[in-house]
């Protein structure tokens, strides 16, 4: 039987559209989040980054990789039902802990979070994957946008660097270009979201935000899970998080030392 915050719907859902939301998930971990953010924004990891080019408004600050220094994240990593979930909907018998995101739009915020595929950035290969995205304010215009289907597209798009908008990585070739789902009509998902629901998406799942013109901030917590079939894969330069000094081999599961299983079957 699935988790209690899950039906089979949702498993499906996610299989196939490679994108859900799950109502509460988060639920009972909204302040621990909250004090997390804060201590975060206060103290900002080597990683942390302002979104913003000159004429731009509002603040787009992001960072990762900080839950074994913020005690709150660990606390969430640790006890939430997350892990547990990422089980079910990935359809794995253990959970590997990747890295957290931070995300927080203040009050009148132009830029768009640029539409983009996490898996493509990230030195892991598998089709057990997921991250959740989970407010800790009320969101509307500001949620979360989803392609649904396109972690099944047969060539990934193309990694750019979200202010320079340049290619991540030299091979450009290899990928195709960041379509815009608007105009071209796609399956585009988003959900207004009240703190602690949490959407779940696929590594492959293209994925973006647009501003924030509302009056109260959009913070946002992220967690990036792996399962079963995960492998560290090489790419072509460094890639984000760069996880500098890892000595892992094509092929390998993820250290265990670096990357702890939170959950197991």
């Amino acid at each position: 039987m699935p988790h209690p915050l899950l039906t089979q719907d949702h498993i499906d859902t996610f299989q196939r559209d490679g994108v859900v939301l799950i109502k509460g998930l988060f639920a009972g971990h909204v302040e621990a989040i909250e004090a997390g953010i804060a201590r975060n924004m206060a103290a900002p990891g080597p990683y942390a980054a302002e979104n913003l080019r000159e004429g731009d408004t509002g603040r787009f600050f992001d960072d990762y990789c900080n839950w074994t220094r913020i005690p709150e994240f660990e606390q969430v990593v640790r006890s939430s039902p997350a892990a547990e979930v990422a089980a079910d909907l990935m359809g794995s018998t253990r959970v590997q802990m990747f890295h957290d995101h931070v995300l927080v739009k203040e009050p009148g915020t132009s830029k768009p979070t640029p539409w983009h595929q996490d898996g493509p950035y990230y030195f892991v290969d598998g089709r057990q994957n997921v991250s959740f995205w989970a407010p800790v304010d009320p969101v509307g215009a500001a949620s979360l946008r989803c392609v649904a289907g396109s972690h099944g597209w047969a060539r990934p798009v193309l990694p750019t660097r979200w202010l320079a908008e340049s290619s991540f990585y030299p091979n450009e070739d290899d990928y195709m270009p960041v379509p815009d789902p608007d105009a071209e009509g796609m399956d585009v998902r988003e959900w207004a979201m009240e703190p602690g629901d949490a959407v779940a998406f696929n590594f492959g799942t293209l994925h973006g935000a647009r501003g924030n013109q509302a009056t109260t901030r959009r913070r946002a917590f992220s967690l990036r899970l792996v399962g079963d079939d995960a492998r560290y894969v090489e790419r072509p330069g460094p890639t984000s998080p760069p996880f500098p000094g890892h000595a892992m081999q094509a092929g390998q599961v993820l250290r265990e030392d670096w990357f702890p299983v939170i959950f197991e079957r």
